[in-house]
């Protein structure tokens, strides 16, 4: 008597599925990072921590009777030193952010180069490619 067995096999692992899953959600949540925020965050915290240190200078010569006047009122710079600077540091945490990935890329690049005329040195096909391309870009 002859039986055939069919057996059901998964065309994907369960693990691999989970792990591809994982991956996903990491490059959606590094898509979504904004390195500005937090160096905004960051700059603004040391505006605002300078200006409460200025106006706690200027508050300290008064008597202790006007000392809860001066917290509320050291209370209220802070809040309008935070209303004030968010914007501007902001932009200058994205403009930081963007002048630092240019000068990542430059360097990148500048490796990258180096890298090939290292190599090049030990390849004659491409030194003959870059002496090509040297002649030519003299003739115009």
């Amino acid at each position: 008597m002859t039986s055939f067995v069919h057996v059901e096999t998964p065309a994907n692992h369960p693990g691999v599925v989970r792990a591809e899953a994982v991956i996903n959600q990491v490059r959606t949540a590094r898509r979504g990072f904004d390195g500005a925020r937090g160096l905004a965050a960051l700059l603004l915290a040391a505006i605002v921590s300078s200006v409460l240190v200025a106006a706690d200078r200027l508050m300290s010569t008064t008597e202790e009777g006007g000392l809860l006047v001066a917290w509320a009122v050291l209370w209220g710079v802070a809040f309008v030193a935070i209303a004030l600077f968010a914007g501007t540091a902001r932009s200058l945490a994205e403009r930081l952010i963007v002048a630092t990935r240019k000068s990542a890329r430059r360097r990148a690049a500048a490796r990258a180069d180096a890298q090939f005329l290292a190599y090049a040195k030990y390849d004659p096909r491409i030194l003959r490619d870059l002496q090509v391309i040297a002649s030519r870009q003299e003739a115009a």
